[in-house]
């Protein structure tokens, strides 16, 4: 870090625009907190202390020639990226990509809230690979997937003979990411009997298998995520207060997309490059009317969606420039916020033409889904809603399929 004729932490920072790939192994006389906090946010592998042990240097070589982890944040984030999939230019993502950066540098638990497909994961692992921990595992476990039994032996571990078909001792994840990070997803689908045990775990870093009386320590970063909110389940009792409490030193929330569409360009635009190169297609573009055309979309399945929407037009698309007819069909129209109904003024019809009677009905069957959900299935308030007699709204029910 500290040469003759300059410091090595600005060698790093030219390095990376030469070759943004190259992973990065700090080593130095002269360790220091602040020296490897820097070094970690400009995104080095690994960080060594004069004198170091040469194979654990060879070790963390090979792991870094095969390292497949995501670019530095600090260099991304010019570009209004912090990680794959989690991009945004807007106010709000920047001020998640700052507190990224600010909780990587600390233990603190996290808890991640946000709809299902708006990069909760990919926010948890930014922390964990901008974080000191970034050398050890990061596991993830899903709480809503699987049962009760189940979940407590993937967390816990057991031991031989704890239970039918435990025929040997078995690590848990606790255990597994020793050092690292565990990402608990969906935490709001964990049974109250399990909070109680996970929050034993975040009182005494100590957990216990199953079948065993023996605590072992464990030095874990617990982050969490769910779509649930959380603090109305607390207080209908369906998931404990203080568990809430101590997961939640950190809270990080995450927009919909539909709160973020500036940000919708740019995700297109990083996900044709991606989909492209990877795919070994020509570089594709979109164009004016096709990016209108998912910015006036509202996006239930967030960035999910949009990406699985730009993969599959272009893999579809023969064309260098995509326009809005080769994007396939959106779930739901889309209103201005200003107008009561589409702009008629501005109506386009492609070359080879379309069927209107069936574009009609889509449109029809949009609406009287939508007016079913925010009448939470009430068919006659439904039909109020769209100014329909309650006869025809039936009888469109059954023609379109609708279920109710």
């Amino acid at each position: 870090i500290y040469l003759p004729d300059g410091n090595g932490l600005e060698i790093f920072t030219l390095l990376n625009k030469l070759n943004k790939d190259i992973p990065v192994i700090v080593i130095t006389a002269y360790a220091t907190e602040p020296t490897r906090k820097q070094a970690t946010l400009l995104g080095a592998f690994d960080y060594f202390s004069k004198p170091f042990n040469l194979n654990e240097l060879r070790k963390t070589i090979e792991k870094a020639l095969t390292s497949n982890e995501k670019p530095p944040i600090s260099r991304v984030r010019k570009e209004g990226v912090l990680t794959d999939n989690l991009i945004g230019k807007s106010t709000i993502m920047q001020e998640i990509f700052t507190t990224v950066q600010k909780v990587a540098l600390t233990d603190a638990t996290v808890l991640i809230q946000g709809e299902s497909g708006t990069g909760k994961e990919l926010i948890a692992r930014a922390i964990h690979f901008a974080s000191k921990r970034s050398n050890k595992p990061f596991l993830t476990i899903n709480c809503g997937a699987m049962p009760e039994q189940l979940l407590e032996s993937e967390l816990f571990g057991y031991m031989q003979g704890a239970f039918t078909g435990a025929i040997k001792n078995k690590k848990g994840l606790f255990e597994e990411a020793e050092g690292g990070s565990l990402f608990l997803d969906e935490i709001g689908e964990m049974p109250l009997t399990m909070q109680v045990k996970l929050l034993r775990v975040l009182q005494e870093n100590t957990i216990r298998r199953i079948g065993s009386n023996r605590e072992i320590e464990v030095d874990v970063r617990i982050i969490c995520a769910t779509n649930k909110d959380l603090e109305s389940m607390v207080h209908k009792g369906t998931f404990r207060e203080d568990l809430f409490y101590r997961i939640n030193v950190v809270p990080i929330y995450v927009p919909p997309l539909r709160k973020r569409k500036e940000d919708i360009p740019l995700l297109v635009k990083y996900f044709t490059e991606k989909f492209c190169e990877r795919s070994n297609l020509p570089m594709k573009k979109f164009s004016k009317s096709a990016l209108e055309k998912l910015i006036n979309y509202d996006w239930p399945g967030n960035v999910r969606e949009l990406k699985n929407i730009v993969e599959r037009t272009i893999t579809l698309s023969i064309k260098d420039e995509i326009t809005e007819y080769d994007i396939p069909p959106l779930k739901s129209p889309t209103l201005s916020k200003n107008t009561t109904f589409f702009d008629l003024d501005n109506v386009e019809i492609p070359p080879e033409g379309i069927e209107l009677e069936h574009t009609l009905d889509e449109i029809r069957k949009a609406f009287m889904k939508k007016a079913l959900e925010l009448t939470d299935g009430k068919q006659v308030e439904a039909a109020k809603l769209l100014k329909m007699p309650i006869r025809s709204f039936r009888y469109y029910l059954k023609k379109l399929g609708i279920k109710n």
